[in-house]
């Protein structure tokens, strides 16, 4: 079931002729966690902002559960945001900052204690209800900010890039968190994020935007082997492009012919493997082997780049240390394209 759906959603900033956001359309299954990925101004913020009433649609609709709420304001639409600043109110303390929604509602005040000690167990803050947010942590203060609006139980959650302002180790330790909420509550989420791991590590399904527009919504596994073109591949990651055409499960091209796998697009003109897939030192007599010489060679810490020139065509190699120790510039070498690994982009 379908718990939001937008539909041919624009958005044309007053002054701008260009669109922030051009004809979007996707279905975000309910109690999913679902990730908006794309570069800074892609419009990702946009769209989190249209969805919570903050901004109207220049065209398109927005649907929750099927039911249109363009008319209805925000605090009516069941859907509450989490900011990238936490916006916590610095006179209240913790528990009143987690527990304002709730007397927003005109709660009982012997419930809004119960519900603000429940939540603060869950992101891990109990005790600290007596605690002002200049007295925590960063890490903290966002843990606070993710409290207030799951203790509302929106239909809808939705995140803006939530941990840019966190350290690595703090940012690793709120993603752990989020997914594990996510699990307990089984809430609809939405996060927008430019960092392609995150997207990767968090999500469900990623919705991949460039210049407004909606280039793929797939499972992170299709996105990161199975790009729709190449502008999608080399988002992530993707360095190896060859041309040439496909012939009866083959590809043709300046390296000579590559076996397919079973599932090629027939039509396809550029083939593209990515470079941790490459394997190298195979037996030459192998199916897809290739001589190459080793053009650069360069460690980047976890993984070491080796930049091969394969009869003209140039492909990049990334290795871990230990097996490309011993591999210097200038030294001649076959590589394979494993079958499997390859992708011709239709």
């Amino acid at each position: 079931m379908s718990d939001l759906a937008l539909e041919h959603l624009t958005k044309i900033y007053p002054g701008s002729e260009t669109p922030a956001v051009e004809g979007v359309s996707l279905n975000v299954e309910s109690g999913s966690l679902t990730a908006l990925l794309g570069p800074s101004a892609c419009g990702k913020s946009t769209i989190l902002k249209m969805i919570a009433g903050l901004l109207t649609p220049t065209s398109g609709d927005i649907r929750f559960a099927g039911s249109s709420v363009l008319k209805q304001p925000p605090q009516s639409r069941d859907a509450v945001m989490v900011f990238q600043d936490h916006l916590l109110f610095p006179y209240l303390t913790v528990g009143e900052n987690v527990g304002f929604g709730l007397k927003m509602r005109v709660q009982a005040k012997a419930k809004i204690n119960r519900a603000v000690g429940e939540i603060l167990e869950l992101v891990q803050l109990s005790g600290l209800e007596q605690r002002k947010p200049s007295e925590l942590s960063g890490g903290q203060q966002q843990r606070v900010a993710l409290a207030r609006a799951l203790i509302l139980r929106p239909r809808i959650l939705l995140l803006d890039e939530p941990f840019s302002n966190l350290d690595e180790s703090l940012r690793l330790e709120m993603q752990t968190l989020l997914k594990s909420l996510h699990a307990e509550m089984k809430t609809t989420m939405l996060f927008v994020t430019h960092d392609q791991e995150e997207a990767i590590t968090l999500a469900d399904k990623i919705a991949l935007l460039l210049s407004g527009r909606l280039r793929q919504y797939d499972i992170p596994q299709n996105l990161y082997n199975h790009p729709k073109d190449r502008e999608v591949a080399q988002f992530f990651g993707a360095r190896n492009f060859i041309s040439g055409r496909v012939e009866a499960g083959k590809f043709d091209c300046p390296l000579g012919q590559i076996v397919l796998p079973e599932n090629a697009p027939a039509d396809g003109r550029l083939l593209t493997i990515r470079p941790e897939n490459i394997v190298i030192g195979s037996n030459a007599s192998s199916d897809n082997s290739f001589p190459a010489t080793i053009a650069s060679k360069k460690f980047l810490g976890s993984q070491t780049r080796l930049e091969l020139d394969a009869t003209g065509q140039e492909l990049t190699v990334l290795l871990s240390p230990n097996i490309a120790e011993s591999l210097q510039a200038g030294t001649e070498i076959i590589i394979q394209l494993p079958r499997q690994s390859l992708w011709v982009l239709p």
